[in-house]
């Protein structure tokens, strides 16, 4: 795959896909959303290569969506955490978790999202911003720009 074809191009969808399109980013990016911030943590929950590891979270930096802090000096350590696009990621893994849970739901959900002010479980859904409509519940099609 060529993500520099992807990554600038037309197409929002193929240009985010660019960024964090594979499995690995994904899971790296709900880890970090779940705390981890170690190599050694990502490692260890993802059964990930290390060389596979190095290479995604480098990507994650680099796409701004992780962001490297040195935690350590002796021996040098680093840690990734999430930037403000890196959070605004979750909604998207969120959407994906429902989309998993609905259409691939065999076994229970080991995570889910809750509001951090009252701890309730969040139910996310995909809304159109100026409608507040579902958009599983609206009649729609992509539309690609003529070039």
């Amino acid at each position: 795959m060529d993500t520099d074809k992807l990554s600038s191009g037309t197409c929002a969808i193929s240009r985010g896909l660019a960024l964090v399109g594979d499995a690995w980013s994904a899971l790296i990016l709900r880890d970090a959303s779940l705390g981890m911030t170690q190599f050694d943590q990502f490692r260890t929950s993802l059964g990930i290569a290390p060389n596979i590891l190095s290479r995604r979270l480098k990507a994650l930096t680099e796409a701004g969506v992780l962001e490297k802090r040195r935690y350590s000096e002796r021996p040098p350590r680093d840690e990734y955490v999430l930037t403000q696009a890196g959070r605004d990621f979750l909604p998207i893994l969120a959407a994906m978790g429902e989309w998993g849970r609905r259409y691939n739901g065999g076994g229970r959900a080991l995570s889910h999202l809750v509001d951090d002010r009252t701890g309730q479980p969040i139910d996310a859904v995909v809304v159109d911003g100026n409608t507040g409509k579902p958009l599983r519940d609206t009649p729609m099609h992509l539309v690609m720009p003529t070039v």
